[in-house]
């Protein structure tokens, strides 16, 4: 029996955000379906087309400028999938946060 050699950190690292990547995206489509939560058409279609290119690519994101060399996301398609979470879970979506306040003198 042959063994593999072993994966450089890198490699390691890439293989472990795109797995995260994939969880991720079934775990928001998995309790956005639970809860009985009507994703619009544009939010099923981005779940699905983005599971497809992080499983074809490894990634889902075709311009190194948009996200980290080891990322499986981009930081847009991060906040999407957060506002989708958000979403099926009935709570507030995380672009809503309080403003920053002055500091005190």
């Amino acid at each position: 029996m042959k063994r593999k050699p072993p994966k450089s950190p890198f490699e390691e690292r890439k293989a472990a955000a795109k797995r995260a990547a994939l969880n991720a995206l079934k775990r928001a489509k998995r309790t956005a379906n639970k809860a009985g939560v009507k994703l619009s058409d544009w939010e099923g279609e981005f779940l699905t087309e983005v599971t497809d290119r992080v499983k074809t690519y490894g990634r889902a994101f075709g311009d190194p400028e948009k996200g980290a060399p080891g990322e499986a996301l981009s930081a847009l398609q991060h906040v999407k999938l957060k506002e989708i979470a958000a979403k099926a879970k009935g709570g507030k979506t995380p672009l809503q946060r309080r403003p920053l306040r002055r500091p005190r003198r």
